[in-house]
């Protein structure tokens, strides 16, 4: 009887034993599929993902390789703007009276900062319009010289706000090619190369957010506002003294040149389309700007209060509003208060249909408007001349 109590005792044991190692066992498992692991979740935030077959990199690797051969192309431009001021007692007839015309006057120098690239290797360099408007003297520093080069202004446009400079040196200089914006996509990367708060060579990166943005700015320091209509919207960081620096795909070629940051919002930068440029360069290199149909006429749209007060039957139209001296419209004999109804027999119903007309129209080419003056109808013919460079 001890022995066969024995026995029991010792397969009891081994059930339990079994059982025990079983129930762990299937909590392990139970565990495993319903939490997974450190290490899987880690396999889906590495720089891949595996979807359906396919293998999507979150993002680029060979950023280093791309800096290391675009940077030293990237330069620093710093401006000096020169201007006179006159003594306060100037315009003091007390003190004309006695001492003349012969006050003193003093010279007020202010500086400031942007980015440019080069883009050929005898020293052209695009950058921003903005950057070097009204300067009087413009200095590059390039990576790799002691010193800085004194620069020419070779060309420049305020609308596209595009400026062509020339620097000359003895070595042939580092360049950038320049790419295809238009091929560009929403969510591509790119990396934006410039000088904020006078670090030099700052890098950001990001991706492309939108194309085709539309953006009015104003420069207040000179209060001009600039119109554009196709800006390239990137989350990588553009700050003051970036504008006029490369906005560069991970090709390695420009694709944009930095030119504005949103104030009011985190992460919105604008860069102007490098085919933008590329359509006007050899322009501006020639010829020191770019030419563009003009009449000169300001323009508005006609609201009904505006079509009771002429005694016109619809607001379809466009209202001249000024008359710019010395322009084409003058000449012409266009006025303050006529209203464009057709341009060689095309209707027009607002404003920017007079715009867009003249805008396709050649320089010297002559245009037929209808227009209506004091209660009557006439044609006015207008010879397209070329719109002086702000």
């Amino acid at each position: 009887m001890k022995v066969f109590s024995r026995y029991k005792y010792l397969i009891a044991i081994l059930l339990g034993f079994t059982l025990g190692a079983a129930v762990v066992a299937g909590g392990i498992f139970a565990y495993n599929f319903f939490y997974p692991s450190n290490s899987a979740k880690a396999g889906t935030s590495n720089s891949v993902i595996n979807n359906l077959n396919q293998t999507v990199f979150i993002g680029p690797t060979n950023i280093p390789d791309i800096i290391e051969k675009v940077e030293d192309a990237v330069v620093f431009i710093e401006t000096t703007t020169r201007s006179a001021s006159v003594n306060p007692f100037f315009y003091d007839p007390f003190f004309r009276e006695f001492f003349g015309d012969n006050f003193p006057f003093s010279s007020q120098e202010s500086r400031s900062v942007g980015s440019g690239f080069i883009i050929s290797s005898d020293g052209y360099i695009l950058t921003n319009h903005h950057v070097i408007e009204g300067a009087t003297e413009v200095n590059v520093t390039v990576k790799g010289f002691s010193n800085p080069f004194k620069a020419t202004v070779i060309g420049t446009d305020f609308e596209l706000d595009l400026a062509v400079l020339k620097i000359n040196s003895d070595k042939k200089l580092p360049y950038l090619n320049l790419g295809d914006s238009d091929k560009m996509r929403v969510g591509d990367w790119v990396i934006a190369i410039g000088n904020p708060y006078r670090l030099d060579h700052t890098v950001t990166v990001g991706v492309i957010s939108a194309k085709g943005r539309p953006l009015a700015i104003t420069d207040r320091s000179t209060g001009k506002t600039r119109v554009f209509k196709d800006l390239i919207q990137t989350d990588a960081a553009i700050n003051p003294g970036n504008s006029g620096g490369p906005l560069i795909s991970l090709n390695g070629e420009v694709i944009g040149i930095n030119t504005a940051v949103n104030a009011e919002a985190q992460g919105i930068g604008f860069a102007i389309p490098i085919n933008t440029a590329k359509q006007v360069l050899d322009e501006l290199i020639k010829t020191g700007g770019v030419s563009r149909p003009y009449i000169g006429v300001y323009l508005q749209d006609i609201t009904k209060d505006l079509a009771d007060y002429f005694n016109l039957k619809s607001t379809e139209g466009a209202l001249i509003s000024y008359v710019v001296p010395n322009s084409p419209a003058e000449k012409a004999g266009l006025r303050q208060g006529d209203v464009i109804l057709k341009i060689n027999d095309k209707t027009i119903k607002k404003a920017s249909d007079v715009s867009e007309i003249v805008s396709n129209s050649k320089i010297n080419q002559k245009l037929v408007l209808l227009i209506y003056r004091n209660g009557r109808t006439m044609y006015v013919s207008v010879i397209v001349g070329k719109k002086p460079n702000q």
